[in-house]
């Protein structure tokens, strides 16, 4: 019943194999430790012993995470060796020392990229344990897709909190139909990360007009769904048209510091409001003081013939707006929403309601381009708080009068140009009635200008984008090419572009060219370009009868890279003297695919007789 030979790995990573009672089995034999696992064996002789057992034999292992086979071998008096048994123990690998977690762009609401750093010199392993709390759930799981320390895990929930983030490097061997599994220890600082979530889903704005009367009637003491706005704001804006310092987004459990706001028994929390929001209900002292106060102005100039007071109409009614939304969808973790209201770009607002909060109600008092998104946001629990991307931003315009201008969101389709002549072009589009685009913007860009350089361009009126409200391009040059993109507009309101449109102009090609003979084998061409006109090279190429091939054939003989210059020439040698050449000079194009002008450029020419050498 006594055990046999102990095998113990110690934290240092050393193998400890002690001899015990039973594994005596003569006092003339020799007790021998053979270990096996590395690249060769290792043999270890316990110490000659009579009644006191020897000491333990220790092997210092070099590889962590690697299993090792321990066997007894006993020698006897003939030096026959016998295996009395072996033991097969694992080296536990060495831990983590760094993680970073980023997001899996993606999908950053589900997926996470875990880069982790280890020792990678003799650290064996075949598995990583992650363990993590999701909320207040505490989760485990082997994962072995691990490429040069990294890996994407996309199984994560958006918007939930995931801390207490460890790493074990896990090393598995089986031998003898049993498997040993050591895990490292966690050496590196536990992490935590939350999940995007995702965007609320189905936003649309509504715009209703307020009865003028009913407006004056109630003075701004509107239904339940009105906006109430604090007094001391109502003051300010008559002070600071803008507010010098943009609020602060509040936080997401602050206190709100507008009165409470009923609506299917939900309450927002917002920051203070900017000047174009209504005051639309205010202490009857107020009420006095703002609404019925009688300036000097008035006193002074709008006094009738029947001594009341006359003012004038505002120039402008306050409009409600009706923001709606419905929640992001499951399974996503939140606690409320951001809303950012923009007005002509120099105005905006955030605000916060509660996750219950499904609607946003508010009356503007300032024409003018708005733009509104709405974010889900998450912040329970240690991580970070964060918010999802925008789903959809809504645009409208609020006229003077009142109008409302809805966000353009169809592009134009079939977009093409028709070149008309070497200097213009003609855009045409179709557009679906429902698409509300009472007008056009086309934008015209050359693709060729940058690939010129500055000192040598040839054009500069498209090099950076032009927009037209015409569909006629104008002031092209011959050569160029051209990206259009039309988008449809409404008021002050652009809508999504089209898909680009390329198109070219053909060059003009040259003009001139004259012939000048140096003799029996050589020749000059000469020639002009046009004033107007872009290109990449000049082209020259020559037809003859050639006689080491026996065939007749353009060929190319040399390429001119483009100038500013109007006038270019070249020299041609080694021509057959009594020979018929033809040349021709092509301009040829920086677009793709290539174009070129003309092949009517042409001129033939009859080299003259070599006159042989007297002797």
């Amino acid at each position: 019943n006594t055990e046999p030979f102990q095998v113990t790995v110690r934290e240092d990573n050393c193998i400890i194999v002690s001899l015990e009672a039973s594994d005596v089995v003569s006092s003339s034999s020799v007790y021998v430790v053979k270990i096996a696992g590395e690249s060769k064996n290792y043999f270890f002789q316990f110490e000659e012993f009579n009644s006191t057992l020897p000491a333990p034999v220790v092997f210092n292992a070099k590889y962590h995470g690697l299993y090792y086979i321990v066997t007894l071998l006993v020698v006897n008096s003939n030096m026959v060796s016998k295996s009395a048994r072996s033991i097969t123990v694992l080296t536990k690998p060495l831990p983590v020392s760094s993680v970073s977690i980023y997001d899996y762009k993606p999908s950053p609401e589900t997926g996470v990229l875990f880069e982790i750093q280890y020792p990678e010199k003799y650290n064996v392993f075949t598995r990583v344990n992650i363990s993590y709390w999701e909320g207040k759930d505490y989760r485990t799981m082997l994962y072995k897709d691990f490429f040069k320390g990294k890996t994407v895990f996309n199984h994560w929930l958006p918007g939930i909190c995931y801390s207490n983030i460890t790493f074990q490097l896990v090393s598995e061997a089986t031998f003898n139909k049993s498997t040993l599994v050591e895990y490292s220890g966690v050496q590196h600082e536990p992490k935590q990360h939350r999940t995007v979530p995702y965007p609320p889903r189905n936003i649309s704005v509504q715009i209703v007009p307020i009865n003028r009367n009913n407006w004056e009637e109630h003075s701004g003491n509107f239904a339940e769904e009105s906006f109430m706005a604090p007094q001391e704001i109502i003051r300010k804006e008559k002070l600071s048209h803008f507010p010098d310092n943009p609020p602060e987004i509040p936080a997401a459990n602050t206190s709100a510091a507008w009165p409470e706001y009923g609506y299917n028994s939900t309450e927002y929390e917002t920051t203070s409001q900017p000047y174009w929001w209504s005051n639309e209900a205010e202490s009857s002292e107020g009420e006095e003081e703002f609404v019925n106060a009688v300036s000097s102005d008035y006193e002074a100039n709008d006094v009738n013939t029947s001594g009341k007071l006359t003012p004038e109409p505002p120039s402008f009614l306050p409009v409600q707006m009706v923001l709606t939304w419905l929640p992001p969808k499951p399974p996503t973790a939140f606690d409320g929403f951001h809303i950012n209201i923009e007005r002509e770009e120099n105005s905006t607002e955030f605000l916060t309601v509660s996750e219950d909060t499904h609607k946003f109600v508010a009356e503007l008092k300032e024409p003018g381009k708005y733009k509104l998104s709405v974010t889900t946001f998450s912040s329970s629990g240690s991580c970070e708080v964060r918010g999802s991307q925008s789903a959809k931003t809504l645009s409208f315009y609020i006229s003077p009068t009142g109008e409302w201008i809805e966000e353009l969101t169809e592009k134009p389709q079939h977009v093409s140009v028709t070149v008309l002549s070497s200097t213009t072009a003609l855009t045409s589009w179709t557009a679906s009635q429902e698409s509300g685009g009472n007008s056009t913007i086309v934008s015209v860009v050359s693709l060729t200008c940058q690939k010129q350089k500055e000192s040598q361009r040839l054009e500069k009126h498209y090099c950076t984008e032009v927009n037209s409200s015409s569909s006629l391009i104008e002031n092209l040059v011959p050569g160029a090419q051209y990206q259009v993109v039309v988008y449809l507009r409404k008021g002050p309101l652009v809508g999504p572009p089209s898909d680009p449109v390329t198109f070219s102009i053909v060059p003009t090609g040259i003009k001139d060219l004259t012939l000048y003979p140096l003799g029996p084998t050589a020749v000059v061409l000469s020639w002009n370009r046009p004033f107007l006109g872009v290109f990449r090279k000049y082209v020259v190429e020559m037809f003859y009868f050639n006689p080491s091939t026996m065939t007749s054939e353009w060929t190319t003989y040399y390429e001119i890279a483009a100038t500013v210059s109007l006038t270019a020439s070249v020299r041609i040698a080694n021509l057959l003297p009594a020979w018929y050449y033809n040349f021709r000079v092509t301009m040829v194009t920086w677009g793709d695919p290539e174009l070129s002008c003309c092949d009517s450029s042409t001129i033939s020419f009859i080299t003259g007789k070599q006159i042989p050498e007297q002797t």
